[in-house]
Formats: structure tokens, sequence, C-alpha cells
């Protein structure tokens, strides 16, 4: 383990995707990740998800070329025909530090990567220049540029093109819930709210340029975790085949000091785990309020 991790760290994220090969070229080839770990998931870590159907499928994990112990993981999963993204509840996106942003449209063409939010700076949001893409699991990725910290949370300045992932966005059907559980549950801190015209939501619901949604951050100290978003009441439960991971954006793992700690109940109990990810220490994976996989993996002990 490394000295990045602390309680509440973003140590990665899965993606589902239909094509495991094509979007290895995209994440490695064209975002710059280096391949850490190749191979099948095994069944117990499937399990540990609740997700017992994805054992046996293909998945590679990803690392940035800083060094960040935050792995990206492509789980080779059917695509459902009728998954779009920014409308569920669930794990919405991933955030991830970046440099040049503006560049990226240009290095991402041809790519399995759709640009649906070019670069540009959000109204009452200095902090950092967003850009949105979506990739061929129809998960959603943030490429974001650091301009400064928040006045309530440190912002990471990429240390390579493409660093680690240092928000996950959160859809969920009561935002308030969702903040209360992360704190008595996980021992995170609830933080600024902002209300602001979103337009990745407003576009995805047909809603106009002008409606206002709601986000919450989730941080540990000055550290920002997971963003929470109040979703309209057209937004559903998301579909798929209940005993595989979800598509898109899939699971979420944060570093935790002591499982034992924590007021949740795990799906499976945890256990020590080997592999770049896991470096031999506890995990396990538990459900938040939306019914997001969170799986936690512990560094204090």
């Amino acid at each position: 383990m490394s000295d990045y991790l602390k309680h509440g760290r973003i140590a990665g994220g899965i993606v589902s995707t239909p094509d495991l090969d094509a979007a290895l070229a995209d994440y490695q080839g064209r975002l710059g990740l280096e391949l850490a770990e190749q191979g099948t998931i095994a069944a117990d870590l499937a399990a540990s998800w609740g997700c017992p159907g994805s054992a046996g499928a293909r998945f590679a994990a990803l690392r940035p070329l800083s060094g960040a112990h935050c792995f990206i993981r492509l789980v080779e999963a059917p695509l459902p025909a009728d998954f779009v993204p920014t409308r569920t509840y669930g794990w919405a996106a991933f955030e991830l530090t970046v440099k040049d942003v503006f560049g990226w449209p240009d290095r991402l063409a041809g790519s399995g990567f759709e640009v649906v939010g070019p670069p540009k700076a959000l109204e009452g949001l200095p902090y950092f220049i967003p850009m949105q893409v979506i990739g061929r699991g129809r998960e959603m990725i943030y490429l974001n540029e650091v301009a400064e910290n928040t006045p309530t949370s440190d912002l990471p300045k990429a240390g390579s093109l493409t660093d680690h992932i240092f928000i996950t966005i959160l859809a969920t059907p009561d935002r308030e819930a969702s903040l209360r559980w992360f704190e008595a549950a996980l021992k995170l801190d609830v933080s600024t709210s902002y209300t602001l015209a979103y337009s990745m939501i407003n576009k995805a619901f047909g809603l106009s340029s002008d409606y206002r949604t709601t986000i919450t951050m989730v941080q540990k100290g000055r550290l920002p975790i997971v963003e929470v978003d109040d979703y309209p009441a057209e937004a559903t439960v998301r579909q798929g085949d209940p005993g595989r991971l979800p598509p898109g954006n899939a699971l979420v793992t944060l570093a935790v000091d002591d499982l034992d700690a924590l007021n949740v109940a795990f799906i499976a109990p945890p256990v020590h785990r080997e592999g770049p990810l896991y470096g031999g220490r506890r995990a396990a994976t538990v459900r938040g309020v939306a019914g997001e996989l969170i799986e936690l993996l512990e560094i204090g002990r």
C-alpha cells in the first residue's frame, strides 16, 4: 500500500464493458493508463460483490502513470440494449484528474469514447474545467483539469496526463438519506452543497437548460470523495442481470481504516485478497442507499 491511501480515498472503480479488448485499447492506448493485471474474476470475489454471475468474466486492471494507488477495472459483461447513462440510480460517473483538458477531444478522436460534454467551465465552480465522455459500456467518465482548491476541499492536480479517480458521482433517489448513510456507516463527512444548471442531467432527461440540480460533496476532512446528486423523479432503478455487475459505472472501491469499526452489513464477510489493488489486505463490499456497490479496502490493520 502506498501513502496515497487514507480513509475515504478512492482506490478504484469498475466499468462493465461488452468488449474487453476494445475497451482496453481505449483506456490504455488513448487515456494512457498502464496495464497492471488481467485475468478472470474469481468466483469468491464475484460473490463478495453480490454478483455471482460475474464469476469467470474477463477483466483488466489499469492504473495511472503517476503511480497513484487507484485502479480502473474493466470487466467484460453483456450490455443491456436499453441501458442509457445518467438516467438511473447508482454510480453515474468517475471523475479523473487530467492535464490539458482542452487537448482531450483530439486525443480521443476515432476511439471508443464519445465526447458528450466538451471542455468548459461550470457556473459557480471555477475550481476545475470538466469534460465528459461515454465509453463502450456506456460508462460516464469525466476528465477534469484542476485549477485550484475549493474553500472546503483539496483538489489534486494530475501527476500524469491522465491520473486517478478523485471524485465519484452518485445518482440517488434520496440525497439526504444517502448523505446520512455515508456519514453514519462509513464515517465520512458531509460537506458543501451546490445548486446549479447541470447540463448532463438536463440533457439526459430532456429538461430545460436552466433546470437546477442540488449536489452535495461527501468528504473526509478536505479530501473529496463522492458527489451525491439529486435526480429527477423520472430516474429509475438501473436494469441488467441481477446476478452480474451493473452496466456502466458498476462499483467503487474506497479505502477505510478498519472494517470492523464500520456500521455496515457486508454482502460477504471480509477476506484478505491478493493482487495489485488489494495487496493482501482485507476487503468486503456493501450496498448504499441507491443500491450502489461499494467495495471497502482495509488499510489500517
